[in-house]
């Protein structure tokens, strides 16, 4: 039991950071004790984290608390090791493999606890003892245990590198100074580490400012996407809500039109009935009369024929069929019409304002723009596969190749009339409505072409200015004429310059509102870059002035 006691005590007075008899030893606020220089070291790494605690119970402190030698555990370590008491070292004292051990034990080498730079040697705390106690040892340099102090000795000279040449940025010793690196910026190893230390401190500066700044990104990006999700969860709602509202009032309807149709149906079954059964009377005392008078035409006398004819003779009023005029094959069938032309109008109407919807949709944007691609490896990321609209050709072009090119023909097309075709020029529309990042390439031959984008709702007839691509507000245009470019917007045009080739690449980053045109060979050279902002999704488009010339939109992938 009495060795039993002794552990126990042992255990009392141990510092828990490096699980051996106390040290100098102190008492902090929480109650735990520690080595001086334990908690010290401990503390110091805390302090990059601008949080101090205990290491066992881990209550945190605002403030370093101030240090002060715990004199009666001091004295109760002292007494213990009179008594025999002694840390004898444990298993974590022994040096593991990755440990720095003791160079000078013997056998089982025990941690090292230091390294001397003038000795280069690592001591444990029992081995450096003499350089606490030795005078000429108390001037040497003492580090942390180091495992690679023999890296600190010149290979040429075998003497200490305390010596940095910022020629050649390499250690050296005193010899190499005055030897191969004589005439070199040579300076002490000592200043610098200094100057270097300095630099490390900026950098650690800038690095633990970064960290603010991004730990500040960070929140305010977790505050957007709470923002975004909160919006998006209640415009979800509301639109829920109003669409039902609105096939409510579209259910709502279609009752009231159902039950005015059996309404007057039933008016008008009931009205149709009556002047059957009428006529159906009518026709009863017709056959009654016509027997009457067929019998009064058998009778042999002649007195009493004349006798009853006056008052078989005479007819009952005829029934009105004036009120009946039947059309054939029209009963309700306008309702049907004016219902079918109500459900074609709102049709358009959602179409009209579905792009307008799904716009906005898109430009939520919390972040800001990527950068355009610097390669054409990275616009190939965005390529889009655009093909042309047949029902908005002019019926001068000859749509092929899978919709995606055209040739100006000198016939007409036999295209069926569309509201959606260009009459006036020789100008076609993707079928594709682009929005986001997009990129695509146009081969063209002959004279010339425009290769423009455009809203969908650019004139399709008219003048130039109110049809042409880029002779508007609503499209831009790149004009390739022989081996001169000119961009064409809202009828001004401007030159550009730019290897000639027969091949054009479009970018189109719509949130961004940019528009670059590039000439597209061996490399790519940027012609022209839009900056502007697009209030509606955009369509490809293709422009020509003369017979022959084509162009078609390139296979990217």
């Amino acid at each position: 039991m009495a060795q039993k006691g002794v552990q126990l005590d042992r255990e009392t007075i141990s510092c828990s950071i490096c699980l051996d008899l106390l040290k100098d030893p102190v008492t902090i606020p929480c109650g735990h004790s520690y080595c001086m220089n334990c908690i010290k070291t401990y503390w110091d790494k805390e302090d990059q984290k601008n949080l101090l605690s205990c290491p066992q119970c881990r209550q945190t402190f605002t403030l370093r608390p101030v240090l002060v030698k715990n004199t009666m555990l001091a004295v109760l370590v002292e007494e213990l090791k009179k008594t025999g008491l002694q840390a004898a070292p444990a298993d974590h004292c022994y040096a593991g493999p990755e440990d720095v051990a003791c160079d000078l034990c013997t056998g089982s080498k025990l941690k090292a606890v230091k390294s001397c730079q003038v000795c280069l040697v690592s001591y444990c705390e029992k081995h450096l003892q003499p350089h606490y106690d030795v005078a000429p040892l108390k001037k040497h340099k003492l580090v942390d245990p180091c495992k690679n102090l023999q890296d600190n000795i010149c290979s040429r000279h075998d003497e200490v590198m305390k010596m940095f040449c910022r020629t050649d940025q390499q250690c050296i010793c005193y010899l190499c100074s005055v030897d191969q690196h004589k005439g070199h910026d040579t300076v002490s190893a000592t200043a610098e580490r200094t100057e270097r230390q300095r630099e490390l401190e900026g950098s650690r500066q800038q690095i633990q400012q970064r960290i603010q700044d991004r730990e500040k990104d960070v929140k305010v990006l977790q505050q957007e996407v709470e923002a975004l999700n909160h919006s998006a969860e209640k415009t979800v709602e509301d639109s829920e809500k109003i669409f039902a509202e609105l096939i409510h009032v579209i259910e709502k309807r279609s009752s009231e039109v159902k039950q005015q149709i059996r309404s007057q149906q039933e008016t008008e079954v009931s009205r149709v009935k009556e002047l059957q059964e009428k006529l159906e009377q009518e026709i009863t005392e017709l056959k009654r009369k016509d027997a009457e008078l067929e019998q009064l035409s058998l009778t042999e006398d002649h007195t009493q024929f004349l006798h009853n004819y006056p008052s078989v003779s005479q007819l009952s009023e005829s029934t009105d069929t004036s009120s009946i005029n039947i059309r054939p094959l029209r009963h309700f069938e306008d309702v049907t019409a004016a219902v079918s032309e109500l459900r074609d109008q709102l049709q358009d109407i959602l179409r009209q304002t579905w792009t307008n919807i799904s716009l906005l949709v898109t430009q939520v944007d919390v972040l800001l723009p990527q950068p355009e691609p610097k390669t054409r490896a990275g616009f190939l990321k965005y390529a889009s596969k655009i093909t042309l609209d047949p029902n908005t050709a002019n019926t001068k072009l000859l749509i092929s190749e899978g919709n995606r090119k055209a040739t100006v023909m000198g016939q007409e097309q036999p295209y069926p009339s569309h509201s959606d075709r260009f009459t006036s020029w020789f100008q076609v529309l993707s079928r594709e409505s682009l929005t986001g990042r997009c990129y695509w390439e146009v081969e063209w031959r002959g004279t010339g072409v425009y290769i423009a984008v455009a809203y969908k709702n650019v004139s399709r007839n008219g003048s130039l200015t109110e049809c042409g691509f880029g002779r508007n507000d609503k499209s831009w245009a790149l004009n390739c004429h022989q081996n001169n470019y000119y961009i064409w917007f809202n009828n001004i045009r401007t030159p550009v310059s730019g290897p000639p080739s027969s091949r054009i690449g479009v970018y189109l980053d719509h949130r961004a509102g940019i528009l670059s045109f590039y000439s597209v060979s061996d490399t790519m050279t940027l012609l022209h870059r839009v900056q502007t902002t697009f209030t509606q999704p955009l369509c490809a488009g293709l422009w020509f002035s003369y017979y022959g010339d084509n162009a078609g939109f390139c296979d990217l992938k």
